[in-house]
């Protein structure tokens, strides 16, 4: 699938859930008195930027005289840019091109697990990043997402004792094929399974070989990826793919980088001040200086290595994402505001940001050491049949 497209990400998307609440009931009610004041005469209606963004699926519904209401079910995670969560309102009325991203995410209790990728024509690199929420088309540049599941709805017919009638149930389908299993079983034993074959496509997907010798092509057609010929270099790859998985799934959890030293940073001073934590922009001392990033006002992070800033996802560092997207930024045409501070408000984690670019930097530097570690692969010695 496509990662999502909505057309009105400043109303969508939000750091505060209350704020997406607050933008979402005003929205829609603005629609509501549109179109109960001139029916379906979309030639009337008003086009208040700071009280609506129309869309082409939009103002469709307003034609056919469809009415909404706002619902706090539909809110939830999505990934908007890479280690950029944000709450998303997954209502597909008001997202202009979802994809299947509500058949990978059904239910709020479905786990699942999607490999993202550069879009056809990406001029940022390629570089595959892994995510368990709804993905957002530019996380990376005109993303494309492949599961490890799906999911079908099928109504319950014959309900039983605990089920209401009419109510529907998911069932789980696979995204590895069944054909690509029962090869990788021919060439590497009967333990293979398909979770193996998704995270050796994650890591193969990270290969530098891979992606230097196939550069021109990932910009014009989908991956085409071997099954290697070497057993041993499947498992090296499935097992780095877990690593990296792990990694790029669970960051929030990574411990600062031993080495990185903090300033202006104490439990006393936050005592003192509440508001230690909050960030505006973050940023280097000087352009080329790298080593040191100014938090805020008070905090500063310095001995930073070098070789963390290696690791690159979509044109940029992991570190300089984190740099980008967590600041208070204001829409110009709704007047929105996405303030990441609320994110940490929200969970009551004061040190949310700054714990997280912490963790990032810790994270880029083991990614660069897994990815240095992969199998070398010549590939003119790829048997054809063994490409998926």
């Amino acid at each position: 699938s496509n990662g999502v497209v909505s057309s009105r990400d400043a109303w969508v998307y939000n750091s505060s859930k209350k704020v997406i609440t607050n933008n979402l009931m005003r929205m829609i009610q603005f629609y509501e008195m549109q179109r109960e004041k001139y029916g379906q005469n979309l030639d009337k209606i008003e086009n208040n930027p700071k009280e609506i963004s129309w869309s082409v699926n939009l103002k469709r519904d307003f034609k056919k005289g469809i009415k909404h209401s706002f619902s706090e079910g539909f809110i939830s995670n999505a990934l908007y840019r890479p280690f950029f969560k944000q709450r998303i309102y997954f209502e597909r009325s008001f997202l202009e091109r979802p994809g299947y991203n509500d058949t990978f995410f059904p239910i709020s209790k479905n786990e699942n697990l999607l490999i993202g990728i550069p879009g056809l024509g990406s001029n940022k690199g390629f570089f595959p990043l892994i995510t368990n929420s709804a993905f957002d088309f530019q996380t990376l540049m005109n993303g494309l997402i492949f599961p490890l599941y799906h999911f079908e709805e099928r109504q319950i017919n014959n309900p039983g004792l605990f089920d209401a009638a009419g109510e529907s149930e998911y069932i789980r389908r696979d995204g590895v094929s069944d054909f690509i299993l029962e090869r990788a079983k021919k060439i590497y034993g009967k333990n293979v399974s398909k979770e193996d074959i998704f995270y050796y496509v994650y890591g193969f997907l990270h290969s530098e070989d891979y992606r230097r010798t196939f550069a021109n092509d990932l910009k014009k057609m989908l991956p085409r990826l071997p099954l290697v010929d070497d057993v041993r270099d499947f498992w090296k790859f499935s097992n780095a793919g877990r690593k990296l998985a792990d990694l790029h799934l669970y960051y929030e959890d990574l411990p600062a980088y031993e080495g990185v030293e903090l300033s202006g940073d104490s439990q006393e001073d936050f005592q003192l001040n509440p508001d230690l934590y909050k960030v505006q922009k973050m940023r280097f001392p000087k352009k080329d200086q790298k080593d040191k990033i100014i938090y805020n006002s008070k905090i500063v992070l310095s001995n930073i290595p070098e070789k963390a800033y290696e690791y690159i996802v979509n044109g940029k560092s992991a570190i300089e994402w984190i740099m980008e997207r967590y600041q208070v930024s204001t829409d110009k045409k709704s007047g929105i505001t996405n303030d990441p501070n609320d994110w940490a408000k929200e969970q009551d984690k004061p040190r949310y940001i700054l714990d997280l670019l912490l963790s990032i930097i810790n994270l880029s530097m083991q990614t660069v050491d897994i990815v240095a570690g992969l199998p070398k692969i010549e590939f003119e010695e790829i048997k054809e049949e063994n490409v998926l």
